[in-house]
């Protein structure tokens, strides 16, 4: 299999098709981006550092696919990827958050994912440390530490405390009675049994809570660390189960094992080389022509603060230096009261790609409800199969819904897709609310039912403005 950040474009677009319907233009150019991204790192170092990324704004009215497409590329792309919403953010100066604690949280996600790599690398060595661990448990030194009962045959056993101190007269490591306990906790053969394990306390420090202005928030997280190095972790001897004692152990061990300072290097470097950052409703800080006051003024002040780690500049964090250069931004927005033109000159240089999602109408609805893989349709259908209900679908009854959708975004708000949702949580209402009290084992969603539950909603138009 190919790896995940050097999928071709075209395997990229087939990816995002199984979850996202129509919007070829959005997936292509996500696609190239993504790929540009691998075919830079193979270009010769000099070359290589001034090749910068093709940031890209996507167009469109809110639930026709911006964010899904975000969200699924995060599972495509191999690297750190953050979602943000850029009304969160509020000019240096005001009580809010900063844009630069977006790349502090990409850092933070990066080290997590590297982390949980080494522990997937080293995880055999891990459960063959906490295998020995539990055998130590069950095989304490002394002699005569194990006594066999029962007919030949029989597992069970009895363990016996050792007469002499720890040292004297030890049971060989890797002798005959060790090696069949292990095979005996391989098979599982002692899970019924229970062990007193010492486990380290999980990692806490005490808790500072400092009120601070944008651009100062990380040094809650610094204190934080600082008084958790001053106070070590504590051990707690825990009763638990064979099988989950091994668990918590090999849990213990892996973060032993892990070398955290090759995982922030290898963390940092990640998120300066392949780093994405997704900025969503970024059309929410666009200036409105109210005036150089209050909102206005933090909404560009925003921008200019943005800026600067759009065009590349070096971040602080509490792990080190990151420079943002080669980050890669892609920011989406509805912009039904601003346009990509309101944004500051220099911001919108630096969006060089634009792409337009289109609105989506009756014929999409009706593919995004039955050919997605995680389709509402097919989520419903798994929802009741729990219950012992085989859910069906009608074809005329997914086109009902499909046209009722769109005919209610017609009147009311404009909510693309996300409308589905509210449709089929009210046309399958009473079977969600009953179905474990239902004697059938099959319900079918017909046309005449789809209308009978909506009816009444869709011709109040008051009514339907509230609930659809």
């Amino acid at each position: 299999m190919i790896e995940k950040e050097a999928l071709t474009p075209r395997e990229t677009v087939v990816e995002l098709d199984k979850y996202i319907v129509g919007q070829a233009a959005a997936k292509r150019s996500v696609a190239i981006a993504l790929r540009n991204r691998w075919r830079r790192r193979q270009v010769p170092a000099p070359l290589r550092e001034e090749i910068a990324p093709k940031n890209i704004i996507m167009i469109g009215p809110t639930g026709v696919g911006k964010t899904e497409i975000a969200r699924r590329l995060a599972t495509l792309a191999q690297s750190p990827f953050i979602k943000v919403e850029a009304s969160k953010f509020t000019e240096v100066g005001y009580v809010g958050r900063d844009v630069e604690s977006m790349v502090r949280d990409l850092v933070e996600l990066a080290i997590s994912m590297v982390k949980e790599e080494e522990k997937k690398r080293i995880e055999g060595l891990a459960e063959a440390n906490a295998e020995d661990r539990i055998l130590d448990l069950l095989l304490p030194p002394g002699p005569s530490s194990l006594s066999t009962t029962g007919p030949a045959g029989d597992n069970s056993f009895t363990l016996m405390k050792p007469e002499l101190p720890v040292g004297a007269g030890t049971v060989p490591k890797e002798s005959a009675t060790r090696e069949k306990f292990r095979q005996m906790l391989r098979d599982g053969r002692l899970d019924d049994r229970e062990l007193e394990v010492d486990l380290r306390e999980p990692k806490s420090s005490p808790m500072v809570e400092i009120m601070t202005t944008s651009g100062l928030e990380d040094i809650q997280s610094s204190i934080q660390d600082a008084l958790g190095k001053m106070f070590p972790r504590q051990k707690k001897k825990r009763t638990m189960k064979v099988p989950e004692a091994l668990a918590a152990l090999t849990r213990e061990e892996a973060e032993k094992l892990v070398d955290m300072d090759k995982v922030m290097k290898e963390a940092l470097r990640r998120t300066e080389e392949s780093g994405i950052i997704f900025l969503d409703e970024i059309d929410k800080i666009c200036s409105r022509g109210g005036g150089a006051h209050g909102p206005e003024v933090s909404r560009e002040g925003v921008q200019r603060d943005l800026l600067p780690i759009v065009e590349g500049s070096t971040v602080t964090t509490k792990h080190g230096m990151v420079r943002t250069d080669h980050i890669l931004f892609i920011a989406s927005g509805a912009f039904h009261v601003s346009k990509p033109s309101d944004l500051i000159p220099e911001l919108q240089g630096r969006f060089p790609i634009r792409v337009e999602l289109h609105s989506l109408g009756q014929d999409e609805f009706v593919r995004i409800l039955t050919e997605p893989e995680n389709a509402l349709t097919k989520q419903y259908v798994a929802l009741m199969a729990t219950e012992g209900i085989e859910l069906v679908f009608e074809d005329e009854a997914v086109a009902e819904m499909a046209r009722i959708a769109v005919e209610v975004n017609q009147r009311t708000e404009e909510i693309g897709a996300r409308r589905l949702h509210t449709v089929m949580e009210r046309v399958l209402d009473a079977l969600s609310f009953d179905a474990s009290e239902r004697g059938e084992t099959r319900f079918v969603v017909t046309g005449a039912y789809v209308r009978e539950q909506l009816q009444a909603i869709i011709e109040d138009q008051d009514l339907s403005r509230f609930i659809l």
